[in-house]
């Protein structure tokens, strides 16, 4: 399941981060996969930026119910911004299942680009997923985010003006299983969007089901 949830990121949250990686040193995106002969972008390389950036979108996304309720997220890795001027691109590729933060490992379940800038700025830069042989492509206003699995192959297309700039982070969700999460999703919008017509009775009964199916999946 793909979510494209709008307004992660306020205004100000925004203005603050272009603020703080308008002044910040970015390198070869390589450097964190030299072997990769599929990439080709920019990674954000001042810690102190990169700190306080990461948190900006950390606690945008923590405190942000949709992405909450979508993704259970048990561990968060630090968003890292990334940027991509004329001519760069990512190619074709899966993303890593465990991940490395500092010293503790993360399964990657969920993958999520935040889009930092409009995207009339830059022409080209859309994230591409394959599914079999069918194609999604995600190209979302500033602000939002798009969070899918990490078990998909996907690609950024060249960008052929203008910059594109993300914050990528990846999350171990409490419900491991991509299907009973989305199950889980389901059943929870479900009960929110239906509970005030429901019988206090059968409401009490759905809620009784959801904690039951989140006691018998979860992995706390």
């Amino acid at each position: 399941m793909f979510r494209l949830i709008e307004n992660i990121l306020s205004s100000q949250q925004l203005l603050e981060l272009h603020q703080i990686v308008d002044t910040a040193n970015f390198v070869d995106g390589r450097i964190s996969n030299p072997h990769s002969k599929a990439k080709n972008n920019l990674h954000l390389n001042d810690q102190n930026a990169y700190q306080r950036s990461a948190k900006i979108m950390t606690d945008a996304l923590l405190s942000h119910e949709d992405f909450h309720n979508f993704a259970i997220p048990k561990q968060l890795a630090p968003p890292l911004t990334t940027r991509y001027e004329a001519g760069m691109h990512y190619g074709l590729h899966p993303d890593a299942a465990i991940m490395h933060i500092g010293n503790a490992p993360i399964r990657s379940d969920l993958s999520c680009t935040i889009f930092l800038n409009d995207p009339e700025s830059y022409e080209g830069g859309a994230l591409r997923i394959a599914i079999g042989t069918a194609e999604l492509r995600f190209k979302g206003p500033a602000g939002s985010a798009i969070v899918y699995p990490s078990t998909t192959l996907h690609e950024v297309e060249e960008v052929k003006s203008g910059q594109r700039l993300v914050g990528l982070t990846f999350i171990q969700s409490q419900i491991a299983d991509s299907e009973r999460r989305e199950l889980l999703y389901e059943l929870n919008e479900v009960a929110a969007l239906e509970g005030n017509n429901m019988s206090p009775e059968n409401f009490t009964r759905i809620q009784a089901v959801q904690q039951n199916l989140m006691r018998r999946w979860a992995d706390i």
